[in-house]
């Protein structure tokens, strides 16, 4: 990949993730405080487990970005996640610093862009390629965690189009 290549690809990706961020937000402030330890099934992640990996993870994958690795560390990650003692914590986090981290990742160099990062040995792939691996990983948890607002008696706000709690303005 040219750093042109790259550029544009993280031009688009950005401007994509920007978009995908208000809806993030909602669906993060829509878990309450009080029913934060839902679970659809023994198996599955709280609802207040799914919030933190969202609002953390968005933020990991950009930070990898920008330094060029990938670097899993249980302890930090449980240190992170531990930050927080309720929702509107999480969600003040994630206003402040998603966008930061994007705009920082937006400002790279197109040569920086381009330089290939390997994902744990398993793949190596531009800087830029990987935004839409993060913007997937996102969009998948917020899909989780957008499916067990109504079972743990929260709202679901509108995501793509208006929800039967938050229908589309004029509809």
């Amino acid at each position: 990949m040219t750093p042109d290549n790259a550029k544009f690809l993280a031009d688009q990706f950005t401007q994509l993730m920007h978009g995908e961020f208000a809806a993030t937000r909602k669906v993060l402030a829509a878990v309450k405080d009080d029913t934060r330890d839902y679970r659809p099934d023994e198996k599955s992640r709280t609802a207040w487990e799914v919030a933190t990996h969202i609002a953390t993870s968005d933020i990991w994958f950009l930070d990898s970005i920008l330094t060029g690795q990938f670097v899993w560390d249980p302890a930090k990650v449980k240190e992170v996640e531990g930050q927080f003692s309720t929702v509107a914590e999480i969600v003040a986090f994630y206003e402040k610093t998603f966008p930061e981290k994007l705009k920082a990742v937006g400002a790279m160099a197109p040569e920086t862009l381009a330089k290939p990062i390997s994902f744990f040995g398993m793949m190596e792939m531009p800087a830029a390629s990987f935004l839409g691996m993060a913007n997937n990983h996102g969009i998948h948890h917020r899909g989780q965690l957008a499916s067990y607002l109504r079972a743990m008696g929260s709202k679901v706000p509108a995501i793509y189009g208006g929800s039967a709690d938050e229908p589309m303005q004029g509809a």
